[in-house]
């Protein structure tokens, strides 16, 4: 399997502004060769379970999800829920980034098993500096066990 068939992260966020900014700021930093961003969270779902258009795609787990709350079609608490109820995805990294910083979506997420939650500042520098920061920790500092489940 070519290197090019790995994701390092699934972009779940409808607001193409942010979505670009935070590619940009991950492709500057040498963070992400493979990101693939989708806008709902249906895809997503159809993406992390090889369904529809993703029918066809390699059988590996992006090394990490960041993963928006307010989504068309299918919010990102469902599907969160989703991602922790399949066998296949169950240890895939989730971290939340997302403009809420209400109690209850924090809670809420950490309960269906997200492993970070992190609030979008919306000053536009320190929005670069948190992606930044998010996928240097994820990417290059986390450790998550390889698709065979040795240790990467």
């Amino acid at each position: 399997m070519g290197h090019n068939t790995l994701v390092d992260i699934l972009l779940v966020e409808d607001n193409p502004t942010d979505a670009e900014l935070a590619l940009r700021v991950l492709r500057k930093n040498n963070l992400a060769d493979n990101v693939v961003w989708v806008r709902d969270g249906a895809v997503a779902l159809d993406f992390l379970f090889r369904r529809g258009d993703y029918a066809e795609r390699a059988n590996s787990m992006p090394r990490v999800v960041f993963l928006d709350l307010r989504l068309p079609k299918i919010g990102g608490l469902e599907v969160l829920h989703q991602i922790r109820e399949n066998e296949n995805t169950r240890t895939i990294p989730v971290v939340v980034l997302t403009s809420s910083k209400e109690e209850r979506d924090i809670a809420a997420s950490y309960k269906l098993g997200a492993n970070s939650f992190v609030s979008k500042p919306v000053a536009f520098d320190e929005f670069t500096r948190t992606v930044s920061e998010l996928g240097q920790y994820w990417l290059l500092i986390n450790k998550i066990p390889s698709q065979d489940g040795i240790l990467s």
